[in-house]
């Protein structure tokens, strides 16, 4: 599965986009240690959301998605433009904890960060064959917690530390 006819395919490999980098941070932070499989399957969920109209139809919005709140300094100037106000993810509230964890995002392994980004770049420009192993997962959790809508989904796949779910048919 890739983009298709949506955002990435609209520009040129060379050219640097959020894309790629958003869905190289969600990899990094949510998969960097699960292996080929876990970032395929990672990757596949992200995507999965993109093209359901439940969710945000770009990668970026979708791995940021989940409330903000805006910062008390813009806050407080009433007559300050849309453009100008700075917004932040509520705390432990994200589709993806490590974007409002509080943390910062900022790769620490450079090394691992650069081969996620090109495998990132090589998924989205369909560089290479990508297949869903996730059989349509839009959701996930960690194998050692079970969040309180496991039990409303339907799970599709155990891989690595990872149990993947789509909604129920």
């Amino acid at each position: 599965m890739s983009l298709g006819n949506t955002e990435a395919n609209s520009i040129e490999p060379e050219q640097s986009h959020p894309s790629v980098e958003c869905l190289a941070l969600n990899l990094y932070h949510e998969a960097r240690g699960g292996g080929t499989a876990g970032l395929f399957a990672v990757t596949a969920v992200v995507l999965n959301r993109v093209n359901d109209k439940r969710f945000p139809n770009t990668v970026c919005e979708v791995v940021k998605q989940g409330p903000t709140r805006e910062s008390w300094k813009t806050r407080q100037h009433k007559n300050l433009p849309a453009e100008k106000r700075k917004y932040y993810p509520v705390r432990h509230k994200c589709q993806f904890s490590w974007w409002c964890d509080g943390k910062s995002d900022t790769p620490h392994n450079q090394k691992k960060y650069e081969e996620i980004l090109d495998l990132s770049k090589a998924i989205l420009y369909n560089e290479i064959s990508f297949v869903d192993i996730t059989d349509g997962a839009l959701f996930y959790h960690a194998d050692h917690i079970t969040p309180g809508w496991a039990k409303t989904k339907q799970r599709t796949t155990e891989i690595g530390d990872h149990i993947f779910y789509r909604w129920k048919k």
